[in-house]
C-alpha cells in the first residue's frame, strides 16, 4: 500500500484554507470545498455521487452589540450563532441578566426571571430539550451564549441544533467572548443591545461520497467520513480541512488494493450545526446501514500541532484492542473516551445501529484552544502526524475490508444503547427529526 502524502495534505490544506477560505454550511465557498473533493475522489479513482440536502445558510453582513457599564454604552465583539435570526439591523435594547446555565435551570420560573431581557448565558451549549424550550418559553429579548470551555477574549462561532430551533422556536442569540463577560459582571453592567442584518437562509449542503466496490456485496460496507464545512468566520484548517484532505488521501492509497468489502468514504456538509449532513445520510439509508454497515470510522480536528490523540464513539470492545497496533505501527497513540459522544459525524451512525468512532487530537483540557475561531489556519496543523493516523487507518480499513471474518461484532455495547436512543430523540429530533 502507498503511503499518505504529507506534501498532498498540505496542498489540499492550502487551497481548502488559502483559495476558498470560510466555508460555511449552504455558502458559495462550503460548496467549492464539496466540488474539490468530488474531483478529487474521481481522480483518485473512486466513484463519486453526490447527495444534496436542505440547509440554514447563515448569511450574515452587519453585527453589532453593546454592554452599558460605568455610565456608558461600550462596543463587544459577538457571532450570531446559525439558525438564530437577525433584528433586521433595528436594535433590540433590554436590561442584561446573568444567567448560569449549569444551575440556573433549576429555578422554577424562568419567566418571571427572564421574559423580555437579554440573558447572558454562561454555557454556549444547551444540551437538554427540555431546557432549551424552557428558555424560549420565558420569551427573552435575546441570548448572549458564553462558551465556558475556553475562557478567552474572541467570542466563538456556533449553531443553535437545528432541531431545537425546529421544535422550540429560536431567538437572536450571539456568542460573546467570556473575558468580555468576566469584565461585564466585574463592571456592574445592566443593559445591553444589538443588531443584526442578515440570519438564516433556506440553502443547499450535499455530502460527497466515494465509493470503493468490494467483491463481495454480502461482505458489508466499511465507512470513512469526515465533513467539509467550517463555522462562520474560521478558515478551519484543523476543523475539519485535516479530515477533508484526509479522506482525500485515504482513497488515493485504498483504491488500487483489493478488497472483499466495500469501502465508502464520505465528505459531510453541514456538521457545525449538528451533524446535519450526516444525520441527512442515515436517514436516507437507514435500511441499508441496518442491512450493510459494519463499521464507521470518522475524522474530526485531528492535526493540532502539539496535543493528543482520542478516540471516542461507540463499538464493540474487541477494537479497542485491534486499533491501538495499527496506531503504534506508526508511532502514534490513542486515548480511549468511553462514553456516548453525540457531537461528531459518527454519531448518527451509532443510533442506527453501527458502530463508530471518531479521530480526534485535543491540546487542551477542554478540547482545541483555536476552537472555532478564525486562527484556525495552517499554522496550527502538523502534517506529519496528520500522516502517521491516516497511515494507521488505512493499514486498518485495508486489513478489515480484505479479511474473510470481521474479527468484532457490528453492535453498540449494550451499557450505551439507551443513552444513544436519548441523545437521537433529544438533540437529533429522532427518525423523523422532530
Amino acid at each position: 500500500m502507498q503511503p499518505i502524502d504529507p506534501g498532498a495534505l498540505r496542498r489540499h490544506l492550502q487551497f481548502l484554507t488559502e483559495s476558498i477560505g470560510v466555508r460555511l454550511a449552504g455558502s458559495p465557498g462550503e460548496a467549492a470545498a464539496a466540488d474539490y473533493v468530488a474531483r478529487e475522489f474521481a481522480a483518485a479513482g473512486a466513484n463519486v455521487s453526490r447527495e444534496p440536502f436542505p440547509v440554514q445558510h447563515r448569511d450574515v453582513r452587519e453585527q453589532q452589540l453593546q454592554v452599558h457599564f460605568d455610565g456608558a454604552w461600550h462596543d463587544a465583539g459577538c457571532s450570531l450563532l446559525a439558525n438564530a435570526p437577525g433584528t433586521d439591523g433595528a436594535w433590540v435594547e433590554a436590561p442584561l441578566v446573568f444567567f448560569e446555565a449549569a444551575t440556573g435551570y433549576q429555578h422554577p420560573d424562568l419567566r418571571a426571571e427572564l421574559r423580555g431581557k437579554i440573558v447572558l448565558h454562561l454555557g454556549c451549549h444547551i444540551e437538554s430539550r427540555e431546557h432549551y424550550g424552557r428558555l424560549i418559553a420565558a420569551q427573552p429579548a435575546g441570548v448572549l451564549m458564553v462558551d465556558v470551555r475556553y475562557p478567552g477574549a474572541s467570542p466563538l462561532a456556533d449553531a443553535i441544533f437545528p432541531a431545537y430551533a425546529a421544535a422550540c422556536g429560536v431567538v437572536t442569540a450571539l456568542n460573546v467572548a467570556y473575558l468580555d463577560a468576566w469584565r461585564w459582571r466585574e463592571r456592574g453592567a445592566t443593559r445591553a443591545r444589538f443588531r443584526v442584518v442578515g440570519g438564516p437562509q433556506v440553502a443547499e449542503s450535499a455530502n460527497i461520497i466515494a465509493e470503493l466496490p468490494g467483491a463481495d456485496p454480502a461482505a458489508g460496507v466499511l465507512f470513512l467520513g469526515g465533513h467539509h464545512d467550517t463555522q462562520a468566520d474560521s478558515v478551519g484548517a484543523d476543523d475539519n480541512g485535516s479530515a477533508t484532505v484526509g479522506l482525500i488521501e485515504l482513497v488515493r492509497v485504498l483504491a488500487p488494493l483489493p478488497r472483499r468489502r466495500t469501502i465508502r468514504l464520505i465528505s459531510f456538509g453541514a456538521e457545525e450545526q449538528l451533524s446535519v449532513g450526516s444525520g441527512a445520510y442515515v436517514r436516507r439509508h437507514r435500511a441499508e446501514l441496518v442491512r450493510d454497515g459494519r463499521y464507521m470510522f470518522n475524522f474530526d480536528s485531528f492535526g493540532s500541532l502539539l496535543g493528543w490523540n482520542t478516540l471516542s464513539g461507540s463499538g464493540p470492545r474487541e477494537l479497542d484492542a485491534l486499533l491501538p497496533a495499527y496506531f503504534a505501527r506508526h508511532g502514534q497513540y490513542c486515548r480511549r473516551e468511553m462514553g456516548v459522544l453525540p457531537y461528531a459525524d459518527h454519531f448518527p451512525f451509532v443510533a442506527a445501529g453501527v458502530p463508530a468512532l471518531t479521530l480526534m487530537r485535543q491540546n487542551c483540557a477542554a478540547g482545541r484552544f483555536f476552537h472555532h475561531r478564525p486562527d484556525d489556519d495552517l499554522s496550527r496543523v502538523d502534517v506529519q502526524v496528520m500522516a502517521a493516523s491516516l497511515n494507521a487507518v488505512a493499514a486498518f480499513i485495508a486489513d478489515m475490508a480484505a479479511i474473510e471474518t470481521l474479527p468484532f461484532s457490528a453492535s453498540i455495547p449494550a451499557e450505551e444503547q439507551a443513552a444513544v436512543a436519548h441523545c437521537w430523540e433529544d438533540l437529533f429530533g429522532g427518525w423523523e427529526q422532530k
